[in-house]
């Protein structure tokens, strides 16, 4: 009798045992199910609140990238245009435009550089021979750049030799000075009369393509001759743009070269006169 109320208990127990692990398991999993749930919940959240944040980011690429397809830049322009009128003939073109601003921008700055103010150079040589002679003028002129202290020095340095060798020293040097100030003028008129005919003859290969294009296709197709002709022309344009720009420099340096020269022609007349007075 012991033993079966012994096992009835032990049964019991068991019994017990077993539905308090398995009401622990089931509130294990549904936290575990409560807790997942919850966690995927917060993830739709966020990832709403993302798209939302998304969302007007997106819009606003999107206006831009319509303004910039609708409204394209200068440059950007000027980029297809020149990849659409073929590398051959426009790479040439370019090239010639940068020469050529390369000589109009070295002729520029040396012209500049020439350039002094004469009429204070006149009055330290009238100085420097009241005080110092002829070697003190001659200092004066070392220190000064430019052509027209360059002609100076060679005057005063015949003046022993008489007013009229001085004359001749001025006249001679100064044309050695303007020889100098017109250095490299002509290989600008030539980039200038170059760019305008490379367009021309991209233009006449451009047409002689678009011939043999439609000898080809058999038929004459209004787009085939329109695309042909557009691509022809593109380099006719942008050498006539070179040479414009290139002759706007051309003119301004010419423009400047004669102004020195003029200033020159003026100066070296009024140092004659001045040596005239000193030798008095």
């Amino acid at each position: 009798m012991k033993k079966v109320l012994l096992l009835s208990t032990l049964f019991s127990l068991a019994l017990t045992l077993s539905y308090s692990a398995f009401a622990q398991e089931e509130t294990d999993s549904a936290t575990m199910e409560q807790t997942s749930d919850t966690a995927a919940m917060e993830q739709e959240i966020d990832s709403a609140a993302a798209m939302e944040e998304a969302a007007p980011e997106e819009a606003v690429e999107e206006v831009v990238q319509a303004e910039v397809a609708e409204d394209p830049s200068f440059q950007q322009i000027i980029k297809t245009k020149f990849i659409e009128g073929g590398p051959e003939f426009m790479g040439i073109v370019l090239i010639a435009l940068i020469l050529g601003l390369a000589l109009c921008i070295e002729r520029i700055i040396y012209l500049n550089m020439a350039t002094t103010n004469n009429a204070k150079l006149l009055g330290d040589i009238d100085g420097a021979l009241s005080s110092g002679g002829v070697e003190a003028a001659k200092e004066v002129c070392r220190n000064t750049r430019g052509p027209v202290a360059s002609i100076f020095y060679q005057g005063l340095d015949r003046m022993e030799e008489g007013l009229e060798m001085v004359e001749k020293s001025i006249i001679a040097y100064g044309s050695v000075q303007m020889g100098n100030l017109e250095r490299g003028i002509s290989w600008i008129s030539l980039f200038i009369a170059l760019a305008p005919m490379l367009g021309f003859m991209g233009t006449v290969i451009g047409m002689i393509g678009a011939f043999d294009a439609i000898e080809a296709a058999g038929d004459i197709s209004p787009s085939l001759v329109a695309g042909g002709i557009k691509v022809a022309l593109l380099t006719t344009v942008f050498g006539l743009i070179v040479a414009i720009i290139l002759q706007i420099f051309y003119n301004y340096i010419v423009a400047k070269v004669d102004s020195i020269v003029n200033s020159m022609e003026d100066a070296s007349i009024s140092l004659v006169d001045l040596l005239y007075k000193h030798k008095k």
